[in-house]
């Protein structure tokens, strides 16, 4: 019999196809053995996972862990301590540090920090914005590029230089420049000319707090995100570069996703837990101010934007994991262009998804798909995202029955606040294992800083 590091007994494994019972051996990091039930697996240590689900490893794609240059907010520690919490195995980095990921001396120097200090797996998302650079960062591992088509307005983060392109020529240039490296690109799409135009008019009228903010972002039902990802979306067709069209929250958007796609277009989509979770409800825009910005996502959009995902226009859910002091939030309520947009989810959105398919809104197959199958297929981590023999070890045990309520005390990421404090849902992550190893168990993150290793992505 296969000798094993670690057996899981008693549970069920859920993929994004079905479930079924089963035991687990795994051994040198990887999964070995999947038996029935009872079959009598031995290893060196056992957990008994008796009424509990085995989800494959969350891996969030676009996270904001701030390091290095704003490790006030939050650090690699910290950021993958909250992913290890929250059943996320890899997390990838987004390039809005600084200095800022585009080009390979600095994006080698990143590559070191996480090495030291990551408890999960991860990757880096390097700014694709200086397109000289672009070959030589696309063989060092990345899954990804990232390129923000946003550039701030009276503030100098999140969206800060280095990292965004709004210039349409230059737009097409690193879609070309992307394209033979067969590296996806990811995009924030934002129409930056239009928002130009619309927030001086709310201005103009001394509008400036977080009502105007929310509402001159959602103006003519989405206006600045419909047109950017319709430009993307053509580009991508000239180019045939891969595209990962970020922040999917209006109808427009899942139609012009929906369309593309019907026409064979490379295209994948991603949606945010704060689109259907908490931008959606104006309630927790005035309760919360600029702690629920992220952006407002009128709730005309809920329904379609449930719908794309459990139909698969939408591909991912990641979280935007957005962290910031509540002094970088505070001035919101009298000025929303002063605080820093963005909200933090790493730690809750596998729960809270779970709370969804608990509440009937979607299937665990889907949120199981969505959140590590998916993830793992568009950016080609192929031994990541399924629960088969032979692939790397990357678990979250869960108990679907378990009611518990976020709150501010639970809260690992360094800014100790989350805008989901006080929701009561009904699934728990218990244990979360990467490689093998067991990083989070009874309430405590057990992973060693470094444990963690580059996903690197086969083409």
């Amino acid at each position: 019999m296969t000798a094993h590091d670690l057996v899981i007994t008693g549970g069920t494994i859920v993929t994004d196809r079905d479930r079924r019972r089963a035991d687990l051996g795994i051994a040198g990091g990887r999964i070995v053995t999947i038996a029935e039930p009872g079959s009598g697996l031995t290893g060196a240590r056992t957990i008994d996972a008796t009424g509990k689900h085995i989800l494959p490893g969350a891996i969030d794609v676009h996270s904001h862990h701030r390091e290095p240059g704003f490790t006030h907010k939050e650090d690699i520690v910290t950021a993958t301590s909250a992913c290890a919490a929250g059943g996320v195995t890899t997390s990838f980095a987004m390039p809005n540090v600084e200095p800022p990921p585009n080009s390979a001396e600095r994006l080698a120097a990143m590559i070191e920090l996480y090495e030291k200090k990551a408890i999960i797996d991860w990757n880096i998302n390097p700014a694709g914005t200086v397109p000289e650079n672009i070959p030589a960062l696309a063989e060092m591992g990345v899954a990804a590029f990232k390129v923000f088509m946003v550039v701030d307005t009276g503030r100098s983060y999140p969206h800060m230089p280095g990292i965004g392109v709004h210039h349409h020529g230059k737009l097409l240039e690193i879609f070309e420049t992307i394209a033979p490296t067969g590296v996806p690109l990811m995009v924030h799409p934002h129409d930056q000319e239009m928002m130009d135009h619309i927030e001086k008019r709310w201005w103009d009228r001394g509008e400036r707090d977080f009502r105007a903010y929310a509402k001159a972002y959602a103006a003519y039902d989405g206006i600045i995100w419909d047109t950017a990802a319709a430009l993307l979306l053509r580009l991508q067709k000239a180019t045939g570069t891969q595209l990962h069209l970020l922040h999917t929250q209006t109808q427009g958007v899942v139609e012009l996703i929906r369309a593309a796609k019907a026409r064979g277009a490379n295209v994948s989509a991603e949606m945010n837990p704060w689109a259907v979770l908490l931008g959606n409800d104006w309630a927790n825009i005035e309760r919360l101010g600029s702690y629920a910005l992220s952006y407002w996502v009128p709730e005309e959009n809920t329904e379609p934007l449930w719908e794309a995902l459990r139909d698969g226009t939408i591909d991912v859910i990641s979280t935007d994991h957005g962290p910031h002091t509540r002094e970088e939030k505070e001035p919101g309520w009298t000025d929303g262009w002063k605080a820093h947009t963005g909200t933090p989810s790493a730690q809750f959105y596998v729960p809270m998804f779970l709370d969804a398919a608990h509440q009937g809104r979607i299937s665990l197959e889907r949120v199981v798909g969505a959140c590590a199958t998916e993830p793992a297929r568009i950016f080609g981590l192929t031994g990541k995202g399924r629960i088969e023999v032979g692939l790397d070890a990357d678990l979250a045990i869960a108990d679907l029955a378990k009611e518990w309520t976020i709150t501010d005390e639970v809260v690992l990421s360094k800014i100790g606040w989350t805008p989901y404090a006080g929701r009561t849902i009904t699934g728990a992550v218990e244990t979360t294992l990467v490689r093998g190893a067991v990083v989070y168990e009874n309430g405590t993150v057990t992973g060693a800083q470094g444990w963690g290793r580059q996903a690197r992505p086969t083409r």
